[in-house]
């Protein structure tokens, strides 16, 4: 099934069961946000909200809410996408050749970007942003976002579609300093690829264009936030993927999508910020106002029947973790063509994915060592941490493809392997005054952190405990302790002040560790706020811990030692507290959650969805 835009998408869902519509009215501030993360929660279908209160326009959300819908959604674009995203070395030349490569089942002629005649698509109307659904997503956030946009510019120096990028970056349409109607705040990084574009613009001395396409075929979405192949442009993916060109035109300069629900142009211009946020992000925590390019509107269309698609962000997992299942699962191999020696990279979702890389690679190095270390690994691991996305990692466990079939999807299985094996006195690695993720407050700065590297192979070194060693009983100011999975243990302390107070009580902590012993089972020790919520679940243990510490900072060890410039120890502890210089963690508000009741009611339009 290919669609021809996002009405017809609606439609096939519902037809399959996929989809419900609210009939209700609901509220855009906090409610629509409160009541997709409750759907999602309970693995539900997606949600057409058919009135939304202060808007004329619909609204849907969830739609790639789960990893089957989204394959769902894409069933017969699905295998030829697959093919040509397998083509790395160049992928166009299954659009220049298609008889050659006949078995990705590509057609040129419908990949390709089409351009239209005639300026503004028939059916388009011109609109204002306040007529567009408001939707404020956490009672902290600055304003109400779009957050499935599809971004596009184009390289001042190269114009037209195929030197063109497009992304998802959120759009704050209301609150903070914008002028109502007339500016909006862009949120994007600046190597992004409209990062690089407004930067060769600003050599011009001249404005950027820049579209902001909303909603259109599903298709459409998904291209914005895709790792593709260099040479294949997002544009012709958001063809290949729909089974259908992306119809295009141009009005006063600004690229118009024929298919899009909603446009809206305008002009970033050099030097101009705007404060941007707070807005509840991916980590799970608000990331808080920085300044960041306000876009000036220039016009904003809709068509006719136009749905605004949007989706809800928070602590993991959430919509958007399903997208990453579906690029794992349409990049396939791709990393392992880009670094050699990969065979596995999980960027784990519970951790906020950035936070925690897992990564398996080949060890080739070691037959001709007398005894098994990491190696070529090492290599590997410095390169997954320059490549791409993966360079905002804190955090890499990386072992060797050896004789035990492992995954790095099974998480307490990796983890429990890499701890029998590594060695505390050789096999940690730290990268101090790095980069890591802006929306990460755990660092010393924004986009200012480090990274560690934690590697093993060979044999197993140890027996992991599974029971929490008598030792930790008897510590003075420090207590709780409660099993997280083997070999690791959540120790409850008093709460962070500051670094110079840490480092003391750290260095009392281990002194009392040592002298009660030494723990060979337990390699790693989680300072937190409160043992019984890092024990409680896994993934409470791999949000908190990899959210809220800084490697450099916050990683201290008994009968720690630097020699020749290695730190070394006997036991990892992780301060995994909180820290103040760290965003708020996002909480719902209890009166929208006793609100929004009346839908999940016995009887009620979602009251089969109680989890």
């Amino acid at each position: 099934m290919t669609y021809r835009n996002l009405e017809e998408c609606i439609i096939d869902l519902e037809k399959h069961g996929h989809l419900i519509r609210i009939h209700e009215e609901v509220d855009p501030l906090l409610e629509m946000a409160a009541i997709h993360l409750k759907v999602y929660e309970a693995g539900g279908p997606a949600l057409l909200f058919e009135n939304v209160k202060g808007s004329k326009y619909r609204a849907v959300s969830n739609l790639f809410g789960t990893i089957e819908r989204s394959k769902f959604i894409f069933r017969d674009t699905w295998d030829s996408s697959q093919n040509v995203i397998a083509l790395r070395n160049d992928p166009m030349k299954a659009l220049k050749q298609p008889f050659k490569y006949i078995g990705t089942g590509l057609a040129a002629r419908k990949a390709l970007p089409l351009k239209t005649l005639g300026g503004v698509p028939a059916g388009f109307e011109e609109i204002q942003i306040s007529d567009l659904p408001q939707i404020k997503h956490w009672q902290g956030d600055g304003g109400a976002f779009v957050t499935l946009p599809q971004v596009y510019s184009e390289d001042p120096d190269k114009p037209g579609i195929m030197n063109s990028n497009l992304g998802m970056y959120r759009i704050q349409l209301s609150g903070n300093e914008y002028e109502v109607n007339k500016e909006v705040g862009v949120h994007y990084q600046i190597h992004r690829g409209i990062g690089i574009h407004q930067s060769q613009a600003n050599k011009r001395g001249e404005p950027l264009k820049v579209s902001c396409f909303i909603g259109g075929p599903p298709a459409h979405t998904l291209s914005a936030v895709m790792p593709l192949p260099e040479g294949l442009s997002e544009m012709t993916f958001a063809g290949l993927l729909a089974g259908r060109h992306f119809r295009y035109s141009y009005v006063d300069g600004f690229c118009i999508s024929a298919d899009a629900d909603f446009v809206i142009t305008g002009e970033i211009h050099p030097g101009e910020t705007k404060p941007e946020g707070p807005f509840g992000d991916h980590l799970g925590y608000y990331s808080l106002v920085h300044p960041f390019p306000v876009m000036k509107v220039h016009k904003v269309y809709a068509k006719k029947g136009a749905i605004f698609p949007f989706t809800v962000v928070g602590r993991p997992p959430q919509e958007d973790t399903a997208f990453g299942e579906l690029i794992h699962e349409l990049t396939g191999g791709a990393v392992k063509q880009e670094i050699p020696g990969v065979k596995e990279v999980h960027a784990v979702d519970a951790s906020g994915v950035h936070p925690l890389l897992f990564a398996i690679g080949s060890e080739r190095y070691t037959p001709y060592q007398q005894l098994k270390q990491p190696a070529e690994i090492l290599t590997i691991a410095n390169r997954i941490l320059g490549t791409g996305q993966l360079s905002l990692a804190k955090y890499l466990f990386i072992t060797a493809e050896e004789d035990r079939a492992i995954s790095t999807h099974n998480v307490v299985d990796f983890l429990t392997y890499i701890l029998e094996r590594i060695d505390l006195h050789r096999d940690i690695h730290f990268q101090t005054n790095t980069t890591i993720d802006t929306l990460d407050y755990s660092g010393t700065g924004m986009n200012s952190g480090s990274k560690v590297i934690f590697a093993a192979v060979g044999e197993q070194k140890r027996n992991l405990c599974t029971e929490v060693p008598e030792v930790l009983s008897r510590l003075q100011g420090f207590g709780e302790a409660r099993m997280v999975m083997p070999g690791v243990v959540a120790l409850q302390g008093p709460a962070f002040i500051n670094y110079k107070e840490a480092q003391q009580q750290l260095r009392s902590l281990c002194t009392a560790i040592e002298e009660q012993g030494p723990l060979p089972s337990l390699p790693m020790i989680i300072l937190c706020d409160d043992s019984g919520f890092m024990s409680g679940t896994l993934n409470n243990f791999l949000w908190a811990t990899f959210t809220r510490s800084n490697p450099s900072h916050d990683i201290y060890g008994v009968n720690s030692v630097v020699e020749n410039k290695h730190w070394s120890c006997d036991n990892v502890i992780i301060d995994a507290r909180t820290k103040p210089h760290q965003a708020p963690p996002l909480i719902p508000d209890p009166e929208v959650e006793r609100h929004i009741e009346r839908l999940f009611a016995k009887g009620a339009i979602l009251g089969g969805l109680r989890k």
